[in-house]
């Protein structure tokens, strides 16, 4: 899986988030779509209506992950960890990401944070999902992945992802992205350093999907810090 670090780190600085090109094939997409049909792979299911998180269902995957999603998040977290060190030195924030995958779930773990987070989400016609962020205890990476796993071309209309990124004292900035079949995107979890008049401060971005007008929409979300 040939990625540009630098090409990334650019997007990543710039925007708050980085295209990273088709990463799953159409076969392995369906397989992810039918797999969310088979419960025995997943240790929880959220129904977004029940609380408030919009329209639409979401399944967190148990360990052990399929391979393929094992493989991306280990070797994504290699390309990412760097960058996300050199973000955290520009905010003056006294944390250092471990090189490899199994290093960080290491430190995780230690704080408590065992439970996988990696997960596929359905929305059908009129779904939805409410800005927010991925947080699930002390330890949070700074960036995760979101791979469409439905063609926009065929399968759905509508359900663009959605970033927010909010900044002090200054009306926020918005994007609406659309993922093809196994393209990914890198967005920031939490916070991002921008660059002001005295230094780098932290602009808050959330995430979200506009409404589905039409047809059913299935995504794998690479979350890299497990939760409590």
């Amino acid at each position: 899986m040939p990625l540009d670090r630098q090409k990334i780190a650019d997007h990543l600085w710039a925007d708050g988030y980085a295209p990273l090109g088709k990463l799953l094939n159409a076969g392995e997409c369906r397989a992810l779509r039918t797999l969310y049909g088979d419960e025995s792979h997943f240790r929880k299911h959220i129904d977004m209506a029940r609380y408030r998180f919009g329209e639409g269902t979401y399944r967190y995957l148990a360990y052990p992950l399929p391979e393929k999603i094992a493989m991306l998040r280990e070797e994504l977290y290699a390309t990412l960890a760097p960058i996300a060190d050199e973000w955290m030195k520009a905010l003056g924030l006294d944390a250092k990401f471990p090189p490899s995958l199994k290093s960080f779930l290491a430190l995780c773990k230690k704080h408590g944070q065992t439970r996988p987070t990696p997960l596929i989400l359905r929305y059908e016609e009129g779904g939805y999902n409410c800005l927010h962020q991925d947080l699930y205890g002390e330890i949070v990476f700074p960036f995760q992945i979101v791979i469409g796993l439905s063609d926009p071309e065929k399968n759905y209309e509508g359900g663009e992802l959605l970033l927010i990124e909010q900044r002090p004292r200054a009306q926020s900035i918005g994007h609406a992205l659309k993922l093809g079949l196994g393209e990914a995107v890198v967005i920031t979890t939490r916070y991002r350093p921008v660059k002001g008049t005295r230094g780098y401060y932290r602009a808050n971005l959330r995430h979200g999907v506009s409404r589905i007008t039409e047809g059913k929409r299935y995504t794998l979300g690479i979350i890299f810090h497990d939760a409590t």
